[in-house]
């Protein structure tokens, strides 16, 4: 592993130890399930649906799909309005070595991927009254690194959330699954990422020293980014669940070989962050976003705000004094 991967790591684990004590990023999977299922649990099965998953309780997966597509809406919304407020000079600051808003947009992400994998029945992170943090993190860079489409992530994730997953595995007994794959593709993904929030970090810290424009850009970056990367994982798990066959596990399980054996960290169909995340501003940009402050709206910054405090953000307090200053400007 190379200095720049190692770093990457590091600034990876840096991330999930500070993006999992945000508010709103730690999701309670009864609770979520039985808001998102109450109107389809017509006979009172809730009970079963939560101790089994939505799917295994009868839960079409035509269902599952629709809610996760709405979901996905939700938090990309919600991811948008916090970028931009963050990208904002004097916005919010929320750890001293990863940026408030890249910090930010992680927390969504990861806060997007529990529920996603909760519909399509992962059981719940948090349920112990000692959660393990170790294979708490490593979930969570699975779910990440399918989202970012990091060669081997999305395969891997297949073979370890079909339901006959322990069947397919019992059939390559010679196979040590957790060190041989999951745990050098854990390592590769963490890099990947870690270095690109470094160069993002290193791009978007431009946009800040014009108020206005740092703050749209942060958040146009984000929609562009963040609904495709909660659609590859949407998808991801519903193949994972609709009749995933012996053929699709010894494909993947040949892509996560490939992928672990590949001395370079690269995307498996493309790179998502092409479309925001590591995107350049044209050096024409500036001029031709110049007219932007006339279009300043204090009431639809004051709803940005209002959106962070109700997904837990930012406190009464820090929305308040947020308030005045809007209405004062």
């Amino acid at each position: 592993m190379t200095n720049e991967q190692q770093s990457g790591q590091g600034t990876m684990e840096v991330l999930l130890a500070n993006a999992v004590k945000l508010p709103g990023v730690q999701v309670n999977r009864n609770e979520f399930l039985a808001q998102q299922l109450a109107k389809y649990d017509t006979y009172g099965n809730m009970p079963v649906i939560l101790e089994k998953g939505p799917l295994e309780a009868g839960i079409g997966l035509q269902v599952i799909d629709k809610l996760a597509k709405s979901l996905i809406e939700k938090r990309t919304i919600l991811s948008t309005a916090a970028s931009t407020v963050a990208g904002i000079p004097g916005g919010l600051a929320m750890a001293a070595t990863i940026p408030g808003d890249t910090l930010q947009y992680f927390g969504v992400a990861m806060r997007m991927s529990q529920e996603l994998a909760y519909l399509y029945g992962r059981s719940d992170l948090w349920q112990d009254s000692t959660p393990d943090s170790e294979q708490i993190s490593r979930e969570l860079t699975l779910y990440l690194g399918v989202m970012f489409g990091v060669a081997g992530a999305a395969p891997m994730l297949r073979i370890l959330n079909a339901p006959n997953s322990r069947y397919l595995l019992q059939q390559h007994p010679q196979l040590n699954l957790a060190e041989s794959l999951y745990f050098p593709l854990l390592k590769k993904i963490s890099s990947y990422i870690g270095i690109k929030i470094t160069k993002r970090t290193f791009t978007q810290g431009a946009t800040k020293f014009i108020p206005l424009l740092g703050g749209l850009l942060s958040g146009g970056m984000t929609y562009l980014s963040m609904k495709p990367m909660g659609n590859r994982l949407r998808e991801t798990l519903a193949e994972a669940v609709d009749r995933y066959t012996e053929a699709e596990f010894a494909q993947d399980l040949e892509k996560v070989q490939r992928a672990v054996e590949d001395a370079d960290i690269h995307v498996a169909e493309g790179e998502f962050f092409d479309l925001g995340f590591d995107s350049k501003p044209e050096p024409s940009a500036p001029k031709a976003a110049a007219p932007a402050p006339e279009k300043f709206s204090a009431a639809d910054e004051l709803l940005k705000f209002k959106q962070l405090l109700d997904m837990g953000v930012i406190t009464q307090e820090e929305f308040d004094r947020k308030k005045a200053e809007l209405l004062n400007s």
